[in-house]
C-alpha cells in the first residue's frame, strides 16, 4: 500500500483530496488488512516530527532584496536553552535570549540555510513575534493547531498557525 502524506501547513482541501484519492481496500486481504491499522498507528506513535514548516505574515528581505517568508523550525533541544545563556549579548541584554534562540532552531527560511542572530535582528517584529509564538507552540504543545472561536457564530474550529497564505496565520 502506497503512504500519502499531507504538509504539515496542508489546508482542508488538500487534506480531503488526498483522502479521496487514496485506493479503496481490497475485500480479498480482509484479515491482513486488519492488522494493519494497528501497526500504522503504532509506528506513528514510535515517529517524532521535529521540524515544522511556516510562513512568515511579512517576510525577511535578505540584503538583495529578495523576500523570504517560507521556512522550517526544528524542536529546541535542552542544549539549545542553556547556550543563549551563556551568550554575552544575552547577558548585557536578556531580551536578546529570543533572537538567540530563534537563530540556533530555524533550519531554512527561504532559500537561507544558514540562520544566525543577525538575520533575525532584521526581522520585522511582527514576524519575531509569530515565530516566538510559532517556537512555544510546538515546543510546549507538540503542534502548530489552536482552537479558535468564531466570533460571529460561536463555532470552535482548529486552526493551523504555520500559516498558508497572507493573514491566514
Amino acid at each position: 500500500m502506497r503512504r500519502r502524506t499531507v504538509s504539515p501547513g496542508a489546508g482542508l482541501e488538500e487534506v480531503l483530496d488526498t483522502l479521496a484519492a487514496a485506493p479503496a481496500p481490497r475485500e480479498e486481504a480482509a484479515a491482513p488488512a486488519a492488522a494493519a491499522p494497528s501497526r500504522d498507528r503504532s509506528r506513528e506513535r514510535d515517529t517524532l516530527q521535529t521540524e515544522f514548516a511556516f510562513e512568515l505574515p511579512r517576510g525577511y528581505v535578505d540584503d538583495e532584496g529578495q523576500l523570504h517568508r517560507h521556512g522550517t523550525m526544528r524542536l529546541a533541544t535542552a542544549r539549545d536553552e542553556l547556550r543563549p545563556q551563556i551568550d554575552l549579548r544575552v547577558k548585557e541584554n536578556p531580551a536578546y535570549l529570543s533572537v538567540v534562540l530563534l537563530s540556533q532552531v530555524i533550519t531554512q527560511l527561504g532559500t537561507v540555510t544558514d540562520v544566525h542572530a543577525g538575520i533575525v535582528e532584521r526581522m520585522y517584529a511582527t514576524d519575531v513575534a509569530f515565530l516566538q509564538d510559532f517556537y512555544r507552540r510546538i515546543n510546549s504543545e507538540g503542534h502548530t493547531h489552536a482552537a479558535v472561536t468564531c466570533p460571529l457564530c460561536h463555532g470552535s474550529f482548529e486552526v493551523d498557525l504555520s500559516g498558508g497564505r497572507l493573514g491566514e496565520s
